[in-house]
């Protein structure tokens, strides 16, 4: 099995990371801003032989934007990397969370219907091999959310805390394999594809 490379990128600025708001399976759309970050976080891509995307507006607009900078295309919307769900969390900002939810974040408490870590880094994982076994030996940008990328880094250990818009990490999936027989991921560096003055407003991950 040849190796084959993930670029995992979140995507620009939506309207609700401008305004604070926690977003989950909720389907904002870009800002004006954001916007302006995936044309220009595609002049530092480099080259990539083909574009994945979560069906969720804000990254599948974002993918839509480099694609037609960079001539790559068409994008591939994958349904496993859509962001957590937060149930009724959505929506809602921090302030408003500690009104109806007085502790809760601080103290790690998430509602009922919170989809976990676990269940997170289990769909994630299936969709990025199912990425990785249509593209053998490619290059793929994988435009997605923070809290994909950041659960993701987490389990392996590699973590560098909130993940800015346009930012993310590459891994590979080579012949390697785990425990349990299936091919392994290697982590590699983390990408920042946009200058601190190009991240302005949403810089910090809302979910």
């Amino acid at each position: 099995m040849a190796v084959t490379t993930l670029l995992l990128v979140r995507h620009g600025q939506s309207t609700w990371n401008a305004e604070g708001k926690w977003q989950g399976q909720a389907d904002p759309p870009l800002s004006a801003l954001g916007r302006l970050q995936a044309q220009r976080a595609s002049e530092k891509i480099g080259t990539v032989d083909a574009i994945v995307t979560s069906p969720q507006d804000r990254a599948a607009t974002t993918a839509a934007i480099i694609a037609e900078a960079i001539g790559v295309g068409p994008i591939v919307m994958h349904p496993g990397l859509q962001e957590r769900h937060v149930g009724p969390w959505s929506g809602l900002t921090r302030a408003e969370l500690d009104r109806e939810y007085p502790g809760w974040v601080d103290a790690g408490r998430r509602p009922d219907d919170w989809e976990t870590d676990e269940s997170l880094l289990e769909r994630t994982d299936n969709a990025l091999r199912e990425v990785a076994a249509a593209h053998e030996g490619a290059t793929v940008l994988v435009v997605c959310h923070g809290g994909v990328i950041h659960n993701f880094e987490l389990n392996h250990g590699h973590s560098e805390g909130r993940l800015p818009n346009l930012s993310g990490r590459i891994v590979a999936l080579s012949a390697v394999t785990t425990g349990n027989g299936e091919p392994s991921w290697t982590i590699g560096e983390a990408l920042r594809l946009l200058d601190d003055d190009q991240i302005t407003g949403g810089e910090r991950h809302r979910l």
